[in-house]
């Protein structure tokens, strides 16, 4: 039976109105199953370019638009989860104000989750200057077991293409205020609490790399969050003592490394596009 679908899409003063209208149209005008509602969520007060380009496309939207305005800029993921709750519909994908969703996205996703499953995301393309701009694509694991097993050593899914049912993500907590790694650690909640997961292999969103990409993500902040959430998942009974000490020599030794070695390695190992 068809479901109806929540739109989810954080925006704060750093966005830019030009790349927020793409990503809206894109996700909204341009997909061959359009979502059935938009919740935009303004993180703390945005420029007053941004604030009219939100206010524009809630009122010329195709489908109803709900903006939650918070009074201070909260982080990603409380961001987040002030949207989920005013999210009206059961499923609910994520976008970035960014990024750029493909037509068919949600007419490939919506089926799978129709079919029984809680959580799908997909590949990805990274992009540059422009959206012809193709430097990496992002394929995720697409066995369920592989998932899983992923999950315990690397994100298992692409934040920006995910789309997922809404009372079982509020039901674990939904994203908290874990900074740099609240998508990571909701992840591994659901998985803890027997979500059915899947990917889809091809990308179905284009991923804005801007400047600075690699250098954020290295760095002693990058390092302290690592190893938070290394610890969280050793608490909660996600990871062993093994795979605890693993992550942290593997995945903190790639946020300290220069950032040339931190390009290579990202480029040879996660986005494997080779032009």
């Amino acid at each position: 039976m068809p479901e109806q679908l929540s739109l989810l899409l954080p925006v704060w003063a750093g966005d830019r109105p030009d790349f927020l209208t793409e990503a809206f149209r894109s996700s909204v005008e341009e997909q061959t199953r359009r979502p059935d509602q938009v919740v935009i969520v303004r993180d703390g007060p945005v420029p007053a370019a941004l604030g009219s380009r939100i206010a524009e496309l809630a009122a010329t939207s195709p489908v109803p638009v709900d903006v939650v305005a918070l009074e201070r800029n909260v982080g990603l993921g409380p961001a987040l989860d002030a949207g989920l709750a005013a999210c009206r519909h059961s499923v609910v994908a994520r976008m970035d104000a960014d990024d750029i969703s493909l037509p068919h996205r949600f007419a490939v996703q919506m089926p799978i989750m129709e079919s029984g499953v809680d959580i799908v995301g997909s590949g990805l393309l990274e992009f540059g200057a422009d959206r012809g701009d193709i430097v990496g694509m992002r394929t995720p694991p697409i066995d369920p077991a592989d998932i899983r097993a992923r999950a315990r050593f690397a994100v298992p899914f692409n934040h920006p293409t995910v789309v997922y049912r809404r009372e079982l993500v509020r039901s674990v907590g939904g994203y908290t205020d874990f900074a740099l790694m609240e998508d990571y650690l909701l992840w591994a909640k659901l998985i803890l609490a027997g979500a059915r997961v899947a990917n889809v292999a091809e990308p179905l969103v284009k991923y804005r790399v801007g400047e600075g990409a690699y250098a954020r993500r290295g760095g002693l902040r990058q390092l302290r969050a690592e190893v938070a959430i290394q610890r969280r998942f050793k608490l909660i009974g996600f990871t062993t003592w093994p795979q605890f000490a693993r992550n942290v020599l593997v995945r903190g030794g790639y946020r300290v490394v220069p950032e040339r070695i931190r390009r290579m390695a990202y480029r040879t190992v996660i986005a494997t596009y080779k032009g």
